[in-house]
């Protein structure tokens, strides 16, 4: 039981004892939250997976991830090079000039959490996606 509840007086109602505070509500917020918003962002995560299984260029990783508009990408892989999550490589090649992008140790020590997140998507994305059809059959 948390210390918060313990130390809360046994006469005090049921109704006013406050609530055990989980771990995760004791976050330093402020700290975390800009650390956060730098790599938990939808095409950081994708990208940083890509990233996991070989070094890429530009339209490659562009490819691999529907959806995603150049500017997007390239503001991303900027973000990410700058954040030292990956490495941008100039290739020595004729014109156009070739780039490549590589996943740094501090991106690669992402892949366990992002894989986890992968796989917490694929079990229980169909529940998800249940939940949605039913709240939005509900507010027709």
């Amino acid at each position: 039981m948390s210390a918060l509840v313990e130390d809360w007086p046994a006469t005090a109602s049921p109704s006013r004892r406050p609530k055990p505070v989980s771990a995760e509500a004791l976050i330093d917020v402020q700290k975390v939250r800009p650390v956060l918003e730098q790599i938990a962002n939808k095409w950081s995560v994708l990208i940083l997976t890509v990233l996991c299984t070989r070094p890429s260029r530009f339209n490659e990783i562009m490819r691999r991830l529907d959806g995603i508009t150049h500017k997007a990408l390239a503001d991303a892989l900027k973000r990410l090079e700058r954040n030292g999550l990956i490495r941008r490589e100039v290739l020595a090649t004729t014109t156009p000039v070739g780039v490549e992008y590589t996943i740094t140790p501090l991106g690669l020590s992402l892949r366990q959490p992002f894989d986890a997140l992968y796989e917490w998507s694929r079990i229980y994305g169909p529940e998800l996606e249940r939940a949605q059809h039913d709240y939005d059959g509900t507010r027709d």
